[in-house]
């Protein structure tokens, strides 16, 4: 297991990039957690097989992918209710 932390505003991605079980390449998985406001330390936004559950064939491309996804999160859904 791999594993990164990013901070985007008020909220921290946390990103992770795992083995496939009897397979090839690495799944993709993100948490996003809001850590400043009024709702501080509230999960917002979690998938635990980003793509589908794609083979990514390295960590580092699978960790680029998760965080890209939570920031796609933060940018746009959340951007959308303020």
């Amino acid at each position: 297991m791999h594993f990164e932390e990013v901070d985007t505003g008020d909220y921290r991605i946390y990103a992770g990039a795992m083995n496939r079980l009897n397979s090839y390449g690495y799944v993709a998985a993100v948490v996003v957690v809001r850590v400043r406001g009024q709702q501080a330390r509230q999960e917002a936004f979690r998938d635990e097989s980003l793509a589908g559950g794609f083979g990514w064939s390295s960590p580092a491309e699978a960790l680029r992918f998760a965080i890209n996804a939570g920031r796609d999160f933060v940018m746009c859904r959340v951007g959308a209710l303020a």
